[in-house]
């Protein structure tokens, strides 16, 4: 150790603060904290042995020492964290994902507007977020526009303005998307009570703001508006649809940060969960890259730090799976071992080793031309299979208000669709639209055949649906008896929560994640097989029903008809010969004089 830095750490003080090292160059080569600067400090520099070759070049290569005293360790972690940020230090934890996050915004201004955004500004507006997911902020944003109509455009709309009558009512106001307060059908206290209640929704409240939609359509309904009290029943429907999509913990648990850790040999994964309610409004994982065998409790503060700094959090309570060295101001670290709060850490660690899995497969990828089986070893870790999933089923319902209902089965062998395999089942025994009854005719039916003929049985069904749909596709596993030899998962939209038997916590896999992107490729095909079957059923039998008003014309007649042309303006422009050469010529010429005797 040099003079040099040897007079340097004499005069430390014993502190809370941030230390520097620095190269002979003068650049910043490592940021750390210290609830001792003295001590810490002192520890580099007064060893025989080092942990890693890397700690040792690095303490090689330090000329120079900075501090920076501050208050408490939290402000002590914090500036450490913003630090690392700024100078980018080659010894420090590098941050992996370091982009921005929209926020939900409401402007300040007379009839504010409803919009997302990436950039905060300090002007009196109210924000929201921020959202780790767009796909979740666009949910709400989409149930807030209908709920509640607001407008979009950006015009001055002062008492003045409207007064002089100096806008128009644009193509929103005629679709039906925006009241048009620019000329003064809506006020503005009806248009800011609309606002009030999307601040609720916002703050997680969708409670209170149910009661008043419930209390609202009771007084239309007593007052004979039956209209009105309905487009209050339609939101109101609206917000249970988007609560249902939420994952609920337990009611109690409110502004809660969830943390934990998974760390491998050259990085680590911090996920993170926001309660807000009982519900879980956010889900993020933050990868760190070590550079000097870091220590867990080292990686955790500094990711909490990092998270909850990016993420605006103020919740007082974070719950951990230790107690990091380093504490925050006004926050309470806990470490649960059993209760809701506990199966919150169990979910947070199974997000957290999802992704590390995923990691880990890309990783193996690059080495590994086995493509095709890196990915179902990944679906058979994620799903929890018994084997390779090499063949996967998939079902998805159809139907248009009950009629025409039918099931899509999709078959996909090796993480590939094996279209030959696809099977189509025309409901038999449920009457109207009945998602549930559906699913459980139709399952019974596959597995009940394949069973009878001595079939192998896929090792992974997929349920395009939530807990509901998964249940009793479940139930009918379990009929069967082969619930223990096949895995199953149920995936919800939008939100793409992925639903286990008997679990009522979801998996939120990655975005980026190759089996999720199996099963969604799996929902999608599903979807557009059955859709596709279903709109032709439809055709079919719309074509079919208006040609039963022609007498004299059977029904072999109008499946000829319908196999050859299709479509009923395609029929109804053949010509005499065309029809006679078909039909014969006496029903031919029936049919002919049908079509061009009509105005």
């Amino acid at each position: 150790m040099s003079q040099l830095i040897n007079n340097l750490i004499k005069f430390l003080p014993h502190q809370p603060g941030v230390y520097q090292f620095l190269n002979k160059q003068g650049e910043v080569i490592y940021v750390g904290k210290a609830k001792d600067l003295k001590k810490r400090v002192s520890s580099y520099f007064n060893r025989n042995r080092y942990e890693s070759a890397k700690l040792r070049v690095l303490v090689s290569k330090v000329t120079n020492i900075k501090h920076i005293i501050v208050e408490t360790e939290s402000d002590a972690l914090l500036l450490e964290n913003n630090l690392i940020k700024k100078l980018k230090p080659r010894y420090n934890i590098l941050l992996k994902d370091d982009k921005t996050y929209p926020w939900i915004c409401i402007k300040n201004e007379t009839f504010p507007r409803v919009f997302s955004t990436r950039r905060v500004s300090h002007d009196g507006s109210r924000y929201f977020g921020p959202y780790t997911s767009v796909v979740l902020m666009k949910t709400i944003l989409e149930l807030i526009n209908s709920l509640y109509p607001l407008r979009t455009c950006n015009l001055s709309l002062t008492y003045d303005n409207i007064e002089k009558q100096r806008f128009k009512p644009c193509l929103e106001y005629q679709i039906g998307n925006c009241l048009a307060p620019c000329v003064g059908y809506q006020s503005e206290e009806d248009y800011n009570k609309n606002i009030e209640s999307i601040v609720q929704i916002l703050s997680g409240n969708i409670q209170s703001v149910k009661r008043i939609l419930i209390q609202e359509m009771k007084n239309q309904a007593k007052l004979y508006e039956f209209e009105t009290a309905n487009i209050y029943k339609q939101k109101i429907e609206a917000l249970e649809r988007y609560q249902a999509k939420s994952t609920i913990v337990n009611p109690r648990l409110n502004n809660l940060d969830v943390f934990t850790i998974v760390k491998e040999k050259n990085f680590a994964c911090v996920n993170f969960i926001k309660v807000v309610k009982g519900s879980v409004v956010q889900s993020h994982n933050l990868e760190l890259k070590q550079k000097l065998n870091e220590t867990s409790s080292d990686l955790l503060s500094f990711a909490i730090a990092e998270i909850r700094q990016r993420l605006a959090s103020n919740s007082k309570e974070i719950v951990v799976p230790f107690k990091p060295e380093f504490t925050i101001a006004n926050c309470k670290y806990i470490v649960p071992t059993r209760g809701d709060k506990h199966k919150l850490l169990q979910l947070s660690q199974r997000n957290a080793k999802a992704y590390v899995f995923e990691k880990l497969a890309k990783q193996e990828s690059a080495k590994s031309t086995g493509h095709t089986q890196r990915i179902l070893e990944q679906l058979r870790r994620d799903f929890k299979t018994h084997t390779l999933p090499t063949h996967i089923e998939c079902f998805d319902n159809s139907n248009l208000q009950g009629t025409n209902p039918v099931s899509a089965c999709i078959v996909f062998r090796n993480a590939k669709p094996s279209k030959r395999d696809y099977r189509i089942f025309n409901i038999k025994t449920v009457e109207g639209p009945n998602d549930y009854a559906t699913m459980v005719e139709v399952l019974r039916r596959r597995y009940k055949r394949l069973l009878s003929s001595n079939q192998s049985l896929p090792q992974l069904i997929i349920i395009d649906g939530g807990k509901g749909q998964l249940s009793v596709a479940y139930s009918v596993l379990q009929e069967l008896g082969i619930h223990r030899k096949v895995s199953i998962i149920g995936i919800a939209e939008r939100l793409e929560e992925i639903f286990f038997p008997g679990d009522p916590v979801p998996l939120f896999l990655d975005k980026n994640s190759e089996s999720l992107k199996v099963i969604q490729n799996a929902r999608n095909e599903a979807h557009r097989f059955s859709i596709t079957h279903h709109r032709n059923l439809r055709s079919k039998q719309a074509l079919k029903s208006q040609l039963t008003d022609i007498k004299g014309i059977g029904e072999k007649s109008r499946e000829i008809l319908f196999q050859k042309y299709k479509s009923y303006d395609s029929i109804s422009r053949l010509s005499l010969n065309e029809f006679v050469e078909i039909l014969g010529e006496k029903r031919g010429k029936l049919i002919f004089d049908y079509f061009n005797s009509k105005p």
